[in-house]
This record gives structure tokens, C-alpha cells and sequence, in this order.
């Protein structure tokens, strides 16, 4: 199935300022947006606490659950709906051992105060500071561990330089991403880092199409310069590339609107990482190429 035509001739690379320019603001919104927030909003995973997800029969208001909470001294608790009205999900930043039974003492202080029956603890999870501090840890370093391997494979299955041109770009799609979880104050979660460990395979799979097409016209390039050779090279991808983004992102838009509120921050990571993912493999893998023959090599020399 072919969506562009191979004879197709966009100057991709002639737009390469604007697209390096426009990167540099999304990353840099993204890291004022942390700033301001104090940093990133960390979910019961990595900050600790205690989460407690009820079910009411009817529909409660959100004060009234919250004044309920009261006489357990916990009025500083978060509280929201999760996913319809009926589902409320409370988060506690104490985490201590007594509190193991929170979620049976709110049940049944809550049925008391609102005078109600029938209110069901769908959940608890509770997760110590230290616990959640060394789930952090680990987390950014699955990250980190995966960027060097791929650096690893790609030095190995190209050269160095398309390496570190893959790396850029996945680093890229990552703090990109990040920036946007910050704007958007969602929750950063286990679930959000498996979602940034998917992201990094997709987006390296596109630019490992685009690469190996590269090295082949390099191999018969005549007369062309490598900005037309790499232009030409993408081109003659594009079919490819907008073919499996684009049911790649039917699929994970069918999951953040029907897969309910438990993988909702799963499948919007995946919704920004498709579309930066594809960006990325085109305007700042592809473009590093040319840096590196322009600029970085001729100096090394």
C-alpha cells in the first residue's frame, strides 16, 4: 500500500532551522514548565503514600467526601473522580504501616458521615518514601541503560556518528515528552516510564528504516551532496513512515479514549511519542548527519 509516491520531492532538510528552533521551544517550555511546578507531579510510585480507590452506589460530591475525611485527619488528601462520577480516588501522603487498614477505616467513616450503604474499596496501594525514592532511581536508569545499548547496537550496525545522531533524537522525544507531561500536570508514574520505554523503541525503529535507506543511496550517490541524498532518502520512506505512525496512532487513540482511566497516562505518552517520535526520526536524526559532515568532522580533521 503506497500513501506518497516515490517520485515525491519534499525539501525536508530545507526546513530544518524552523524544525531545530521549534524543538529547542518545546524543550524549553518543558523544563520552565518543571520549574514552575517544582518539579515533575510523582504519582503514589515515586512520591510514597497511600491510594485509595472507592465505588458509590450514586454519585457523591467531592466536599462531602472530603469533610468525611476529616474526623481521620486527613483533610489534606487529594481527591477526584476517576473515570465517572461514582469512582473517587483518594491519595493520602502518609504511607506508614498502621495505615494498612486505611482503606476498610475511610469505608466505614464514610458510610457513617454521608449516611449512605454500598460504598466499595475497588483498591489500596500503599508505597513507603524509600521504596518510592529507589523505584525513581531505577526508573531513570532503565532509561539511561537503554540509551547505551542502542548506542552500542547502532555503532555496531552503522557507524558512530548515526549512533549518536539516533541517541539525539530519542533524548529529544524523551525531554519533549517530559515537558509536555509537566504543561499538562499529569501524574509521572511506573506506567509513564514504560510508556517512555516503548516510545524510545519506536521512534529508533523509524530512524533505523531511514538510516539503512540513507546508507544505500550513499553507497550509489554520484554527484548528489548528502542534503540530497538524505532528502531523497526519506522521501522515498515517507510511504512508510506515515503508514505505520499513522495506524500505530489509530491504535493508541482507540486505547486513551476506550481503555479507561487505568492506562489513560500510558496511552497519552504513547499519542505524544508516536507523533515526536516520527518528527524526531526526520528533523534532528537526519539533520545531525549533516552537522556531522559539515561541521563536526571537517574540525575533528
Amino acid at each position: 500500500m503506497e500513501i506518497i509516491k516515490l517520485k515525491s520531492e519534499i525539501n525536508f532538510m530545507g526546513k530544518s532551522r524552523y524544525t531545530l528552533m521549534l524543538s529547542g521551544l518545546l524543550i524549553v517550555a518543558g523544563i520552565l514548565s518543571i520549574l514552575f511546578h517544582g518539579g515533575l507531579k510523582y504519582g503514589i510510585d515515586f512520591s510514597g503514600g497511600t491510594l485509595i480507590q472507592l465505588r458509590f452506589e450514586s454519585a457523591p460530591s467531592l466536599k462531602s467526601v472530603r469533610d468525611g475525611l476529616s474526623a481521620l485527619k486527613l483533610e489534606g488528601s487529594t481527591i477526584q473522580e476517576f473515570g465517572s462520577p461514582k469512582d473517587i480516588l483518594i491519595r493520602i501522603e502518609k504511607s506508614e504501616e498502621k495505615l494498612e487498614a486505611i482503606g476498610a477505616k475511610v469505608q466505614k467513616q464514610l458510610e457513617e458521615t454521608l449516611k449512605i450503604k454500598g460504598i466499595t474499596v475497588e483498591r489500596v496501594e500503599i508505597v513507603g518514601p524509600k521504596v518510592g525514592k529507589d523505584l525513581r532511581e531505577k526508573a531513570v536508569l532503565s532509561i539511561i541503560y537503554s540509551l547505551i545499548g542502542i548506542l552500542v547496537y547502532i555503532s555496531w550496525r552503522f557507524e558512530l556518528h548515526y549512533a549518536f545522531g539516533a541517541i539525539l533524537a530519542l533524548v529529544h522525544d524523551v525531554l519533549v515528552t517530559t515537558g509536555v507531561f509537566s504543561v499538562m500536570n499529569k501524574e509521572f508514574d511506573l506506567v509513564v516510564v514504560a510508556a517512555f520505554l516503548t516510545i524510545i523503541g519506536y521512534s529508533l525503529n523509524d530512524t533505523i528504516v531511514i538510516f539503512d535507506r540513507i546508507r544505500e543511496n550513499l553507497r550509489r550517490r554520484g554527484k548528489l551532496s548528502l542534503v540530497e541524498i538524505i532528502n531523497t532518502s526519506i522521501n522515498q520512506t515517507l510511504s512508510r513512515t506515515l503508514l505505520t505512525s499513522g495506524t500505530t496512532l489509530l491504535v493508541v487513540l482507540a486505547l486513551f479514549f476506550l481503555g479507561g482511566e487505568i492506562i489513560h497516562d500510558f496511552a497519552f505518552a504513547l499519542i505524544i511519542g508516536v507523533i515526536v517520535g516520527t518528527y524526531s526520526s526526520i528533523f534532528i536524526a537526519s539533520v545531525f548527519l549533516i552537522q556531522w559532515e559539515t561541521k563536526i568532522r571537517p574540525q575533528k580533521k
